[in-house]
């Protein structure tokens, strides 16, 4: 290991073992880098690979991580590691142990349109919006550790309180399908280690160090899942965990995230070793201490100040725009002056605007249409929610698991093969009665009972499809097998045709049918070991550590893992375009020159039209203009309008109030329009001088 790249405080977390550890990384301060160094310090101190977990919230997060790593101390020893997902881990422990909750090895994973469609069952509605809200409370409870029971007796009114006997019939529904949901893959483990005294002691003795990157993002069944990990009952080995976290950034609360999981840090673990990483190895001084001006306004868990020896460079800007029109056009400008100020070294890559919400984005795509600019909307649709690809999804669900109705009734009408709705209606009516799955029902000898005679050939075909095709999905392995079987089975099915068929345009149809080869080409990647895979993949994805990639896998097995993939998928992209983003996709990213949009009162803080600003959300907001100002590494402009629409009207635009808290004017002066350029090239020669130890945040 290679220690002379590291500072002072980075050393000192990294050579910290000798118990519970809580890294502040701030913005830019070389997280990443300090939690792989830890591993390959682990590596020398005696711990086998395989005993070290680095889990994190993001595929793309844990594919880096393991590629860092693998750099570090190399293929052999990286290849064992446990880099993956909270979710990911939760898999790995269920295939394995999920069988002492009642669950077999192949359990489905239900998607959020899974889940959507068994809540209207069980709520015996059909209004979307309303399955919807149950969801999202639904997802909320089980996220605080709570089941249908628990939130029973928490409801607070009529509507928790209907809820609450939805979220028991979904109960119910999830394990008649030997099924869970996203949150279970976190609950149910946690279940598990918490009851199962020889459970939990296997997973401790597997799973000896555990480090957690972006901790703050942790919801309270998470860091439950993390206590069950490290709270072993020998005292030299309790709290052997490194947690990498930034209160400043926190900023998922919507979603479950709890800032009180800092909180009860040195509450839980009173030895707990407390390291801030305050230089920042990313932005100039004149954007640091704008961030570090506004977060100062919100009160500190931990006391922490960012700096770094880039110098100030280029003043924070601040612009006042008469409309939304005006300010793209503005952003647009600032973009072409910048790449002509810098000539051909400045790439279209190098640009982000940010903004609060999804709906601003509009209007600075058409300006960068209009100027011919190209960009990319960051949070588009993903590859996997296209039709599609949900439809082939659904066939190789049901292969993994045959109990899973929705995938059943998904493959088994698409492509049309003449069972109509009648028929599925009496094939559910008579598996419910029997309490056994439609795929089950499917082979019933008094199945004539409920359908018809003549439907009876076409479902028993459709089973004996299904068998044949799962037992050939088990047996092949190896990208170019994988491959011919797949492509095989969409002949066998018409689906080329039905895509044909289903769409006007043949263009259309053509680009849809393009997808699926991409897709085929995915899997059989990942059925490949290390001499037919290249680690690529057409669609851009990986798998979080479900997988290892020099192993080969059948189609069964990489079936298995679709759907987490899938819900945690995130394409990379390299295209050389300006970046569209909200601030919250924007975490964990950097550009070299940044524009905030919308800095007004009722968009950055957000306000919506019943929501009260309490102290809490204006917190976090104020922690998401933080993360918007320290994506910037040379240059940032914050524009703020005169006049705004509000629905159909235009209303008089207010700055907002976090553009008084960068006090700008206390640390900047104006600078002659031709040390810009100047400013710029001697501050990307400052991060070159870093760019040896290649820190990033």
């Amino acid at each position: 290991m290679n220690a002379a790249t590291l500072n002072p405080a980075q050393l000192e977390a990294v050579h910290y073992l000798g118990g519970p550890c809580l890294v502040l990384a701030g913005a830019g301060s070389g997280k990443t880098r300090v939690i792989t160094h830890k591993i390959a310090r682990l590596l020398e101190a005696g711990y086998a690979p395989g005993q070290i977990a680095a889990i994190t919230f993001t595929n793309k997060a844990a594919q880096e991580m393991r590629e860092r790593a693998k750099q570090l101390i190399g293929p052999r020893a990286a290849k064992h590691l446990v880099v993956s997902t909270f979710h990911s881990l939760g898999v790995r422990i269920l295939r394995q142990d999920g069988t002492r909750l009642g669950l077999k090895p192949q359990f489905s994973i239900f998607d959020s349109d899974d889940v959507l469609g068994l809540l209207k069952e069980a709520g015996a509605s059909t209004d979307n919006a309303l399955a919807r809200r149950w969801q999202w409370t639904i997802s909320g409870w089980k996220n605080s550790g709570l089941n249908s029971e628990a939130a029973e007796a928490a409801a607070t009114d009529d509507d928790e309180r209907i809820a609450a006997r939805v979220m028991r019939r979904y109960e119910e529904q999830l394990a008649a399908y030997q099924a869970v949901d996203f949150d279970d893959l976190i609950g149910l483990p946690h279940k598990l280690l918490r009851q199962d005294d020889e459970v939990r002691a296997k997973w401790q003795d597997t799973l000896r160090y555990v480090l957690v990157d972006e901790y703050q993002d942790t919801n309270t069944i998470q860091y439950e899942l993390l206590k069950s990990l490290v709270d072993h009952p020998d005292e030299r080995r309790r709290g052997l965990f490194t947690a990498v976290g930034d209160d400043d950034q926190s900023i998922y609360g919507w979603r479950g995230a709890t800032i009180d999981n800092l909180k009860r840090l040195p509450q839980e673990y009173p030895r707990l070793k407390v390291i801030a990483l305050e230089q920042n190895y990313r932005s100039t001084g004149n954007i640091l201490r704008a961030a570090n001006g506004v977060i100062a306004n919100n009160p500190k868990l931990f006391e922490k100040k960012l700096w770094s020896d880039f110098g100030d460079g280029e003043p924070v800007r601040v612009v006042e725009c008469d409309g939304e029109e005006h300010e793209a056009e503005r952003a647009v400008a600032r973009i072409q002056s910048l790449r002509g100020a810098g000539g051909p070294g400045i790439d279209f890559r190098d640009f982000a605007i940010l903004y609060r919400a999804n709906h601003q984005a509009r209007v600075f795509e058409k300006a960068l249409r209009k100027a011919n600019l190209p960009y990319k909307v960051s949070g588009g649709q993903s590859f996997f929610d296209r039709v599609e690809i949900r439809d082939l999804c659904a066939w190789l669900r049901l292969l993994v698991n045959n109990d899973d109705d929705p995938a059943f009734l998904r493959a088994v009408s698409t492509p049309k093969r003449g069972i109509g709705t009648q028929t599925l209606a009496g094939l559910g009516e008579f598996a419910g009665r029997w309490k056994t799955s439609l795929y089950e029902a499917l082979f019933a000898e008094s199945l004539g009972t409920a359908v018809p005679a003549r439907a009876i050939g076409s479902l028993h075909e459709f089973g004996r499809f299904v068998n044949d095709l799962e037992y050939r999905a088990r047996h092949t392995t190896g990208a170019e097998d994988a491959k011919a079987l797949l492509m095989g089975w969409l002949k066998d099915i018409g689906y080329e045709q039905h895509l044909h068929d289903g769409e006007d345009s043949e263009k259309l149809a053509a680009a849809r049918w393009s997808n699926v080869l991409d897709f085929v080409d995915w899997i059989a990647k990942r059925c490949g070991g290390k001499d037919d895979n290249d680690g690529t993949s057409a669609v851009g994805e990986n798998d979080g550590g479900l997988t290892v990639e020099t192993e080969r896998q059948s189609v069964l097995d990489v079936a298995q893992t679709i759907s987490v993939i899938i819900s945690l998928a995130e394409r990379g992209n390299e295209q050389d375009v300006v970046t569209l983003s909200t601030l919250h996709a924007a975490k964990g990213l950097e550009w070299p020159h940044v524009t905030l949009v919308g800095v007004n009162e009722g968009l950055l803080p957000f306000r919506s039209e019943d929501g009260e600003m309490t102290a809490e959300r204006l917190e976090e907001e104020r922690r998401l203009m933080y993360v918007g100002i320290t994506r910037a590494r040379s240059t940032l402009m914050v524009s703020t309008l005169r006049r705004r629409k509000k629905g159909r009207d235009t209303i008089q635009g207010v700055p907002s109030r976090f553009i008084g808290e960068m006090k700008l004017h206390e640390v900047q002066a104006k600078v002659d329009p031709h040390e810009k350029l100047k400013a710029l090239r001697a501050a990307a020669a400052g991060r070159a001088a870093q760019g040896a130890s290649s820190v990033k945040g």
